[in-house]
């Protein structure tokens, strides 16, 4: 089963300015995390991983009455926003939350798991 592993960041702390300068501390939490990624290479658990752009930077596309239109920037006040995602493949819910505890662990920010909807997904 593949579940998409959501990782979140407070807002206050993420400051679109310095967003390219990380800290001492991020770059020692980020080694952490690469470490335990390439466990999950190893194992055949881990599908893809990525960090995302500062929502400053972000585009949202949606209908306003009979138009479609993008919108740039962020749209709401945030306590916390996705700062990255990984999607990871293994046998059980628990081995995500495992995981997911271990990436918790590392980066000391908030996890959310979904199960990504495939071939087991009927319309």
């Amino acid at each position: 089963m593949k579940y998409l592993l959501l990782a979140y960041t407070p807002a206050a702390a993420w400051d679109a300015a310095t967003a390219d300068v990380p800290s001492e501390e991020a770059l020692a939490a980020f080694a952490t995390y690469q470490k335990l990624e390439r466990e999950l290479i190893a194992s055949g658990e881990f599908v893809t991983s990525e960090g995302l752009g500062h929502p400053a930077v972000s585009t949202t596309v949606h209908r306003n009455g009979d138009k479609v239109v993008a919108t740039d920037g962020p749209f709401a006040e945030l306590k916390e926003v996705l700062a990255s995602f990984a999607v990871i493949d293994v046998a059980s819910k628990e081995r995500a939350v495992e995981i997911a505890a271990r990436i918790v662990e590392a980066l000391g920010e908030p996890i959310e798991i979904r199960p990504i909807m495939g071939e087991d997904f009927a319309a």
